[in-house]
């Protein structure tokens, strides 16, 4: 059993591993008791998992997980938490974007007695205005919608006490959004706001499509206010056709009604389809998640294991 060890999820990040790996080591030389890294390759098409394996020849103190595909990070992540024995656990990327240097702060803040320490960004250095649009619009929706508060301008790096990540371990939905559950688990939570770096190499995998699919996730996982709404939407419309048929049926008994009135009736069938259709989307939303779940499909699969020198377990497959 090890104080601590660094989760790192990698997807194609061969060319920046090393540099990472370098500034995360030089922060766990300065920190007292005991330290491993485990680096999780979301089956990379690259050179990831030979990087993994030189820096685990290299330092005694690096583990690694090789899944048998790219599963999503949320799918890696979850297989670094099943696989980790450590007392608390700090989940951070390999893109430097999350400086490795923060890390002690968040240890001093679990020292202190919190469960969960998550690292909100005050400064998003190397986002394009739209992107920094969009999430701040994404937290902020999350907010409202959610019974579960989700920390604004928060991602995944933070540190978890062992019992935060036993309470996750109990999660195995397929439908996974991380950042809701880090939160759902519930515990002392608190805050340490660092400033957000550019990327150190390569590119982001992360495009708006992406993204957008990921906070459909977050929004459906952790909300049914969608439902709500397309109910509403559907009743205001219904209400909106009925008065629209009684304003009508007056003006035909009053005032007769020379005018044709095809393009009224269009307008009120477009209305009405389109009302139904939004309503049909946000429903088959949540039928398409059910759908997944009820398959109880694996999480995850590893198909190789870097072991501590010393450790001479094998690779196996879990949820």
């Amino acid at each position: 059993m090890t104080e601590l060890t660094v989760l790192v999820p990698a997807y194609n990040e061969a060319d920046g591993l090393g540099d990472f790996h370098a500034r995360l080591a030089a922060v766990l030389d300065t920190m007292p008791g005991t330290a491993q890294v485990l680096y999780v390759d979301d089956g990379s098409s690259d050179g990831t998992w030979a990087a993994i394996s030189a820096l685990g020849a290299a330092d005694a103190r690096v583990t690694g997980l090789r899944l048998s595909r790219n599963f999503g990070k949320e799918a890696a992540m979850t297989a670094g938490l099943d696989n980790v024995d450590a007392d608390a656990v700090v989940v951070i990327d390999a893109d430097l974007q999350d400086p490795p240097e923060v890390i002690p702060e968040l240890v001093e803040r679990w020292r202190a007695g919190y469960d969960v320490v998550y690292a909100t960004r005050r400064v998003r250095e190397g986002e394009s205005g739209l992107k920094r649009l969009t999430s701040k619009a994404f937290y902020r929706v999350m907010e409202k919608l959610s019974d579960t508060p989700v920390p604004r301008d928060t991602g995944d790096f933070r540190l978890l006490s062992r019992r935060a990540v036993e309470a996750l371990r109990q999660l195995r939905e397929r439908q996974r959004f991380m950042k809701g559950l880090f939160t759902w688990v519930g515990y002392r939570q608190t805050a340490v706001v660092y400033d957000r770096h550019s990327r150190h190499a390569g590119k982001t995998h992360w495009n708006y499509w992406r993204l957008w699919n990921l906070a459909m996730e977050g929004i459906t996982s952790f909300s049914t206010a969608p439902l709500r709404l397309a109910t509403w939407v559907g009743v205001s419309a219904a209400c909106l056709a009925f008065l629209y048929g009684l304003w009508v049926i007056v003006k035909v008994l009053a005032f007769g009604d020379p005018v044709r009135g095809y393009p009224t009736l269009m307008v009120v069938i477009l209305f009405l389809g389109g009302a139904q259709l939004l309503a049909l989307g946000v429903i088959g939303e949540y039928v398409g998640r059910n759908y997944a779940e009820s398959k109880a499909r694996p999480i995850y699969f590893i198909e190789d294991r870097l072991a501590s020198r010393g450790d001479n377990r094998t690779g196996h497959a879990r949820e």
